[in-house]
C-alpha cells in the first residue's frame, strides 16, 4: 500500500560544528499537497530543502522519499532521486548564456534521450503554462526580476517531478509579480499532482496557497496546521512571526557578551 506521505523527515538534527542549525524535525509532507515551511532569516529552512535533496547528511534521524531512506552516499539512488525532484532556486538561478528555451530544454536534454522535436514541444509546453511561449528567444538580461522567476519555475517542471521545492520564491518580486507567482504555484501543484514545498517568509501569500504550514524558529518546529491553525496559534513565537512584531522571544541582537566587555570597559 502507497504511503499517503511523500516524504517524510523523523527527528531529524543537522549543524555544522557546536551549531546546530535544526533540532529533533519531524514533518511529513503529503503528496499532491502545498506544504509551507516558514519562519525567520537563518531559522534552517533552507536546509532543510538541502537534507531532502541530499546535498547535506543529518546528524541524526532519517529522511524518506516515497518509502525508501535518502542516503547521499548511495549516488546511484540520489541521481534517481533527484530526477524525480524540481527544485526553483532563489532569484531563479538560470544559465545566463542560455536562451529562455534552452533554460528550460536544459534538464530534458540531461536526463533524457527524447528526439529535439518532442523537447521543443515540451519546453513551449512548459512555457505557455507560465504565460512565457513568446519570450523562448529571450535571454535572462532581457527579463524582469518576475519573468525570469518565471522561467526558472517552467525548468523546475520539465521532468514532470513527484516534488516541488520552492526557496523562497516570492523574493524580492512587486506585489503583481508575487501574486502571479503564488498562483501559478498553486495551479501547478494541483494539474500535476505533484507536491510543493515552499520555504518563505511571505506569510500572506503562503496562507493563501497552502494546505499546511510549519512554523520554524531557531531550528525547532514551534507550530503547524493548516493556515487557519496556525493564526489561530497563542504560541508567542508563531504570534510575533506571523504579525510581523519586533519585540518578542525572537531577538534583533544575535547572542553576544555584554556590549562594555568587548569594549574593554569595566562593570
Amino acid at each position: 500500500m502507497k504511503n499517503d506521505n511523500l516524504v517524510q523527515l523523523d527527528r531529524v538534527t543537522f549543524g555544522y560544528d557546536q551549531r546546530v542549525i535544526l533540532s529533533d524535525i519531524t514533518m511529513e509532507f503529503p503528496r499532491g499537497k502545498v506544504i509551507a515551511i516558514m519562519g525567520g532569516s537563518g531559522c534552517g529552512k533552507t536546509t532543510l530543502l538541502r537534507l531532502i535533496g541530499g546535498t547535506l547528511i543529518p546528524r541524526r534521524g532519517t529522511i524518506t522519499f516515497d518509502g525508501k531512506a535518502v542516503d547521499p552516499r548511495d549516488l546511484e539512488a540520489l541521481y534517481a532521486l533527484r530526477r524525480r525532484v524540481g527544485m526553483l532556486f532563489q532569484f531563479g538561478a538560470l544559465f545566463t548564456d542560455l536562451s529562455v528555451f534552452d533554460n528550460v530544454a536544459f534538464p530534458l536534454r540531461e536526463h533524457t534521450t527524447l528526439p529535439p522535436a518532442m523537447i521543443r514541444d515540451l519546453v513551449l509546453m512548459k512555457l505557455n503554462a507560465v504565460g512565457l511561449r513568446g519570450a523562448s528567444r529571450l535571454k535572462p538580461a532581457d527579463l524582469s526580476g518576475g519573468m525570469a522567476r518565471r522561467v526558472a519555475l517552467a525548468r523546475a517542471i520539465a521532468l514532470d517531478p513527484d516534488l516541488i521545492m520552492y526557496d523562497e520564491p516570492f523574493a524580492g518580486l512587486d506585489p503583481i509579480s508575487l501574486g502571479v507567482a503564488a498562483n501559478l504555484i498553486r495551479r501547478l501543484n494541483d494539474a500535476t499532482g505533484a507536491t510543493s514545498l515552499v520555504v518563505s517568509h511571505d506569510v500572506r501569500e503562503c496562507f493563501l496557497i497552502s494546505d499546511y504550514v510549519y512554523v520554524i524558529s531557531a531550528g525547532r518546529i514551534v507550530g503547524h496546521g493548516t493556515p487557519a491553525e496556525v493564526q489561530a496559534s497563542e504560541d508567542e513565537e508563531v504570534r510575533q512571526f506571523i504579525r510581523g512584531e519586533p519585540d518578542g522571544p525572537v531577538k534583533f541582537h544575535y547572542p553576544a557578551d555584554p556590549y562594555g566587555a568587548d569594549l574593554g570597559l569595566r562593570p
